[in-house]
C-alpha cells in the first residue's frame, strides 16, 4: 500500500511538470508567469475561407475582421470611426464620398497600401464573382486622385454611403496576393494568420508592423468545437479563455468570481411573420388580437433563458433610429378574444405555424407561442420543416402561414424596414403601402434627424398594422476567464482581438 501511494505521487509529480512544460511552450518569451499574452477561444463554426471578397458568411468574417482592415470601422456604440481613412468628406449632393487615407499602412507582405490598393479592392468586391456584388452596384465610377486620396462616386443618391465601408467584407487587399487569398490571408490588420488546420483550430498572431497601437496580446488560438457541451467543460477545465454561450448555460458561468460575462443585443431580430395572402390573417384585427395574446416575456424565457430584449417593430434596441412601441399593442388576452370575436371569429380558427428545424432558438419560441394562441381559440398547426425546405417554400414559394425566424441586419435601418414595402418580392410586406411613400423620403433624407424621425413613423405604422408580430432581439452573450480583459461586442458579427489582454 505504502509503494502503491508513492506511486500515485511520483505520477502527479510528473503529470503537474507536463502540464507547466506544455504551458511554456505556448509561453512566448515576452509572457511572463504573471501576465500571459496568448488567448485561446472556443468557436462553433469553421470560416468558410479567409477571403473577406469570396464569401457571406458570418463565420469567415469572425476571423477576418482581425487580419483585414476597412477604410472606416464601428464602435461598439454603433459610431463610425476612422480606421485605413483618416477621414472623409460627402458632397453636398450626397452623391461622391472623398476618403483621406494614413500614409503610414503596409501590409503583411511588407509592402506600403496605397489608393491603388482600395481601387483594386472595390473593383474586386464589385465584380461577378463577388457575394457582395449587388451591394456595391450603385458605386458608378472610382477615382484615384493621389497615393492617399480617394473618391466614389455613385449613380444615385444613397444616404446611408458611408456605412458601406465599414462592412468587413469591404475590406482592402494586395493585388499580387488575391489568387491566394482564401487560405494564405495578406492584410493590414493587427493579426497575421499564423496557422489554421482546418477543422481543428486556427492561430492569428500580432503584428508587429501595425500602423496603430499593437495588439496586446501575442497569439489568439480559435479552437473549433461544435458541440456546446464540450465547449463549456473545456471553459470551466481552464483550457479556454473565452467562449460564446447559449442562454441555458448562463447560470453555470454568472455570479462566479472565477468568471466573467458579457451580454448585448444582437443587431437582429425574432419575429413571427403572417402570410396576409391568408384571408383570416389579412384581417388587421386578428392580427392585432394575436399579438394580445402573445406574451413575449414567455418567449424569451423559453427560448433565450431570458436573455433577450422584447421588440414592437423590426429594429434591435440597439439601433441609432429604434424607437420604443411595445407599448403600442400590449398583451391582453381578454382583449384578444373580443377582437376576435369583432373580427367574426369568436370561434378561433386554424392556421399553420412553419418552424425552422435547424433554430432551436426559433422552434422553442413558436411552440411556447402555439400554446399562448391556443388560449383564444386559435389552433396553430406546428409544421417543424428543415432549413433547405424553410428557404424553398417559406421564403421563396410564400407557401406559409405564419413562421417565426429571425433577421440579422446592417448598420442602416433602411436595409432593415425596406422588406416592408408593397412592392417587395420578400415574403414579408405590407402590400397596403402604408410606409413606401415613408421609405422613399428616408433614402432621399440627408438631415440624420429627419431620417430618424421617418424611422420612427414606420416603426409605429409596423407595430398598428402587424405585418409580423415582433418578438424579441436576442443577446449575444460570450463567458470569460476573470483576468481576461478589453474584449467588446459589435453591432456587426464580427470578433475584434485588439485590445483583448489579460490583468494577471
Amino acid at each position: 500500500m505504502k509503494k502503491f501511494k508513492t506511486i500515485l505521487v511520483l505520477a502527479v509529480v510528473l503529470m503537474i511538470l507536463s502540464v507547466t512544460a506544455c504551458a511554456n511552450q505556448e509561453n512566448t518569451p515576452n509572457e511572463t508567469a504573471d501576465i500571459k499574452t496568448n488567448l485561446v477561444m472556443g468557436y462553433t463554426t469553421e470560416p468558410e475561407g479567409l477571403d473577406p471578397h469570396r464569401t457571406a458568411a458570418a463565420s469567415t468574417f469572425t476571423v477576418t475582421n482581425n487580419i483585414y482592415d476597412t477604410l472606416v470601422g464601428v464602435a461598439p456604440d454603433w459610431e463610425l470611426i476612422p480606421r485605413l481613412a483618416k477621414d472623409w468628406t460627402l458632397s453636398e449632393d450626397g452623391m461622391e464620398i472623398t476618403f483621406d487615407l494614413r500614409d503610414d499602412v503596409s501590409f503583411h507582405n511588407g509592402r506600403k497600401m496605397t489608393a491603388k490598393d482600395v481601387e483594386y479592392s472595390f473593383n474586386r468586391l464589385k465584380d461577378a464573382e463577388s457575394p457582395r456584388a449587388r451591394d456595391y452596384a450603385n458605386i458608378i465610377k472610382i477615382e484615384v486622385l493621389n497615393d492617399n486620396t480617394i473618391k466614389f462616386i455613385t449613380e444615385t443618391l444613397d444616404v446611408e454611403l458611408l456605412k458601406n465601408f465599414a462592412y468587413p467584407w469591404a475590406a482592402v487587399v494586395p493585388e499580387e496576393a488575391q489568387a491566394d487569398l482564401k487560405t494564405k490571408p495578406v492584410g493590414t490588420g493587427a493579426f497575421t494568420l499564423k496557422e489554421w488546420v482546418p477543422q481543428q483550430h486556427l492561430t492569428l498572431q500580432r503584428n508587429e508592423n501595425y500602423y496603430s497601437d499593437k495588439a496586446k496580446l501575442e497569439t489568439v488560438k480559435l479552437v473549433l468545437i461544435p458541440d456546446a457541451t464540450s465547449m463549456m467543460a473545456s471553459f470551466q477545465l481552464g483550457d479556454l479563455d473565452i467562449v460564446p454561450l447559449t442562454g441555458d448555460q448562463v447560470t453555470m458561468v454568472e455570479n462566479k468570481s472565477e468568471y466573467k460575462v458579457i451580454s448585448e443585443p444582437m443587431n437582429a431580430v425574432q419575429i413571427m411573420s403572417l402570410n396576409t395572402k391568408n384571408p383570416i390573417l389579412a384581417n388587421e384585427k386578428v392580427r392585432q388580437a394575436m399579438a394580445m395574446a402573445i406574451n413575449k416575456d414567455e418567449v424569451i424565457d423559453a427560448s433565450m433563458f431570458g436573455y433577450g430584449d422584447k421588440i414592437g417593430s423590426h429594429l434591435p434596441p440597439t439601433s441609432p433610429d429604434y424607437f420604443d412601441t411595445n407599448d403600442v399593442i400590449e398583451y391582453n388576452p381578454e382583449k384578444a378574444k373580443e377582437l376576435l370575436k369583432e373580427a367574426g371569429y369568436e370561434n378561433g380558427f386554424d392556421v399553420r405555424l412553419s418552424l425552422p428545424k435547424n433554430y432551436q432558438l426559433h422552434v422553442d419560441a413558436g411552440q411556447v407561442i402555439a400554446d399562448q394562441l391556443s388560449k383564444i381559440g386559435i389552433n396553430a398547426k406546428i409544421e417543424i420543416i428543415e432549413w433547405g425546405t424553410w428557404l424553398s417554400d417559406v421564403y421563396g414559394a410564400k407557401n406559409f402561414d405564419m413562421t417565426v425566424v429571425g433577421h440579422t441586419g446592417r448598420l442602416d435601418a433602411y436595409a432593415f424596414l425596406s422588406r416592408y414595402k408593397s412592392t417587395s418580392n420578400d415574403y414579408i410586406s405590407l402590400t397596403t403601402g402604408e410606409v413606401d411613400e415613408l421609405l422613399e423620403r428616408a433614402l432621399q433624407e440627408l438631415d440624420g434627424d429627419k431620417r430618424k424621425e421617418i424611422y420612427k413613423d414606420i416603426q409605429v405604422i409596423l407595430a398598428e398594422k402587424l405585418p409580423a408580430i415582433y418578438l424579441q432581439t436576442p443577446r449575444t452573450m460570450l463567458a470569460l476567464q476573470k483576468n481576461v480583459d478589453g474584449m467588446q461586442i459589435f453591432p456587426l458579427d464580427y470578433y475584434d482581438f485588439k485590445e483583448v489582454y489579460f490583468t494577471e
